[in-house]
């Protein structure tokens, strides 16, 4: 009987659910977020900008280390991008998957 309580005690809804303004600086930590947002966002273009540079680099010049490191540089700072700029809609994908689960 204890592991059935167990289970029943696991499964109880508190019946919690996100409310916006509920407290006090969501807008100023909305900001905040944005801006890290927006660093993130200027710190992956210089990252594609130097990353692509290496690659013409090396490859110029018969580096292929470097060519290889350039590519690497550049699909990295592209998936970063992607993720950056889908942040949001992940998040809101997955909690609306975590909604239907009961």
């Amino acid at each position: 009987m204890k592991l059935t309580a167990a289970i029943q005690y696991l499964a109880f809804d508190p019946g919690v659910s996100p409310k916006e303004g509920g407290l006090p600086g969501l807008d100023v930590l909305k900001n905040v977020i944005s801006s890290i947002n927006l660093f993130g966002i200027i710190a992956v273009v210089g990252a594609l900008a130097i990353s692509a540079l290496v690659w013409a680099w090396g490859h110029h010049s018969g580096g292929h280390q470097a060519e290889a490191n350039g590519k690497k540089g550049t699909v990295v700072a592209a998936g970063c991008a992607l993720l950056l700029g889908a942040a949001n809609g992940i998040v809101a994908f997955f909690s609306a998957m975590g909604t239907q689960v009961h």
